[in-house]
């Protein structure tokens, strides 16, 4: 019986046993360079075609290395920030990713290359994450901000500074399988603990480096006043340990009176998003993610 006999799409399946020859499960046991090496190329084999009608230029804010999507009739800009547990990843790991939301949602999408742990710790990669996008408001206006794992968080995070701060120019975030600092004793943490592709062990690990100080910036779901935040689209995995954060997130989001829908995913596994070309609801999924993004930016 395959280890991966509880998942119904072949896709995910598919995906999870060539990922697996790329990025080992005990990937956090090795070196923070090897981890590196093992995403990159992780990244780049489940890399798609690159859409036509979509142009690049890399800039920087300040000392923040970043990259411009763009699509021909940009109806909006986004500012994405990248997953792989505050530890891992940069403008390469979601190159494609980051190209196809340009092309389908036919937005700019700005990408950031935030400093890692643990030679940064927190808040150096929420404070690269938060200059660009005053920099983006100041000088373009309103966006939408995105992103999926831990950024996802750095995302909510930056709503939430946003909100603080009176700053009104986020139009719709979207949080794509979060962690935003749930209670690891309990729920998703618990029955999803050894889930294909994130294991609540990972996810203690990736905090842990991180250096994450508890407060909201941090741990959005420790903020306790979720009026006035931006409206929200979230996506939760059913095979994930951090199912449960953007499930309460978004019931915290609409108990505030803030629009928020939650996508259940009950065939999909973390970092799904990189099985989009291999699985139907993952290609489904992303659909979801893009009409969202062009609502928001619309």
């Amino acid at each position: 019986m395959s280890k991966y006999s509880q998942l119904k799409d072949p896709g995910i399946v598919a995906f999870l046993e060539e990922g697996e020859r790329l990025y080992p499960e005990n990937a956090v046991s090795f070196s923070m360079a090897e981890q590196r090496e093992f995403y990159n190329k992780y990244c780049a084999h489940f890399s798609g075609r690159w859409p036509k009608d979509v142009a690049t230029r890399d800039f920087t804010v300040g000392a923040v290395p970043c990259r411009r999507y763009m699509p021909r009739a940009p109806r909006g800009q986004l500012l994405y920030l990248h997953g792989g547990g505050y530890v891992v990843g940069g403008l390469e790991s979601h190159n494609s990713i980051c190209a196809d939301l340009a092309d389908q949602a036919q937005v700019d999408v700005i990408a950031v290359e935030y400093r890692l742990a643990p030679e940064h710790k927190f808040p150096a990669a929420f404070d690269d994450c938060w200059a660009v996008f005053e920099s983006i408001v100041g000088s373009g206006g309103p966006c939408v901000i995105a992103g999926d794992s831990a950024g996802g968080n750095l995302a909510a995070g930056i709503a939430i500074k946003a909100r603080d701060l009176g700053i009104q120019k986020i139009k719709g975030q979207v949080l794509i399988y979060p962690g935003l600092g749930g209670d690891v004793t309990k729920g998703s943490y618990i029955t999803q603990a050894n889930a294909p592709g994130l294991t609540t062990k990972d996810v203690l690990y990736y905090h842990d480096t991180y250096g994450s100080d508890g407060s909201k910036l941090a741990e959005p779901l420790r903020e306790t006043d979720f009026s006035g935040l931006p409206r929200a689209f979230l996506v939760a995995c059913a095979h994930d340990p951090l199912h449960d954060d953007a499930v309460h997130y978004a019931a915290k989001l609409q108990a505030a009176g803030v629009a928020a829908e939650l996508r259940e995913e009950p065939d999909l596994v973390h970092a799904y998003l990189r099985a989009r070309f291999m699985s139907r609801p993952a290609a489904e999924s992303f659909r979801a993610i893009v009409a969202a993004i062009r609502a928001f930016a619309a």
